[in-house]
This record gives structure tokens, C-alpha cells and sequence, in this order.
């Protein structure tokens, strides 16, 4: 890795329970993530078919997990704080 996680990263990752070694690639971290908020987004979508809340609330739970997930807005290279030379 060219250079160490942000800590601003570090912190978002660590919401979602990722801590993330040194040598973790920012890439591999990503998918891992990528993939517990399309697990979530799919367990929202299930409540929906089980009508656990009404279809209109449904477009406001999706923002909420999306804003959970900030993170991921972010390319993985853009995780890492350039190497000192």
C-alpha cells in the first residue's frame, strides 16, 4: 500500500465494525463493505415484501442506509494519505 488509511477513513470504516491492518488493501476493504451495504440494502427490501413499514417510507430507509455508508462514495484510493518519500 502506498500510504496509510486516513483516520477520518479509519473511523467510518470502524462504525461498521472493519478495523482494517496496514497492509489491507484499501481495494479488498472497499469490497468488503460494498458488500455489508448491499446486504442491508437487500434485508430493507425484504421488511418491505414482508410489509413491516408502507412502500412510501421505504425511499427514506434507502437514504439512511446510504448515508451510513458515506464511505464508500469514495474510490479506495482516495482511503489512503499519499506516502511520505
Amino acid at each position: 500500500m502506498a500510504g496509510a488509511y486516513k483516520r477520518e477513513i479509519l473511523d467510518q470504516l470502524w462504525a461498521h465494525g472493519v478495523q482494517p491492518a496496514a497492509d489491507t488493501s484499501p481495494e479488498r476493504v472497499h469490497e468488503f463493505v460494498n458488500d455489508l451495504y448491499r446486504y442491508e440494502l437487500r434485508r430493507l427490501r425484504d421488511r418491505l415484501v414482508r410489509r413491516e413499514f408502507q412502500k412510501a417510507d421505504y425511499y427514506a430507509l434507502v437514504v439512511e442506509v446510504r448515508q451510513r455508508y458515506r464511505v464508500l462514495a469514495l474510490k479506495p484510493w482516495q482511503w489512503v494519505a499519499p506516502a511520505a518519500d
